[in-house]
């Protein structure tokens, strides 16, 4: 039933926004971790897109704000049992390379909108 799993899902998204909070399925988590990560990717590209950063440096800051994010969420405010899902390792690699193509995608647009693209370039 899709209302059902409406209900489920949001149930879901308001125990992620709370402290320490308990979840029954594993799975839960790492798909919040998953669609968090998502979110923030595309927050952090239209930032950098604004604030003109390029390159491999701009790139490197994303990796390392995308991963101290997750870490912080996890092991500060979630509090979790890293052995439960394998190690801090596993839940910090749970969706890093769609969150990267999300990242891009937002940081290349916003910057071309941003600052314009120069003919010349092509």
């Amino acid at each position: 039933n899709t209302k059902t799993q409406f209900v489920s899902n949001y149930g879901i998204f308001l125990k992620a926004l709370k402290m320490q909070s308990v979840f029954d399925d594993k799975n839960d988590f790492l798909d919040v971790v998953y669609w968090f990560r998502q979110v923030f990717a595309i927050i952090v590209g239209v930032v950098w897109g604004v604030a003109s950063f390029t390159g491999f440096v701009a790139i490197l800051m994303f990796f390392v704000t995308n991963i101290c994010f997750v870490y912080a969420y996890a092991a500060i405010y979630q509090r979790v049992d890293e052995d439960e899902y394998g190690g801090y390792g596993e839940i910090i690699k749970e969706g890093l390379m769609t969150a990267f193509a999300c990242f891009m995608v937002s940081w290349i647009l916003t910057y071309d909108c941003a600052h314009g693209v120069n003919s010349t370039t092509w």
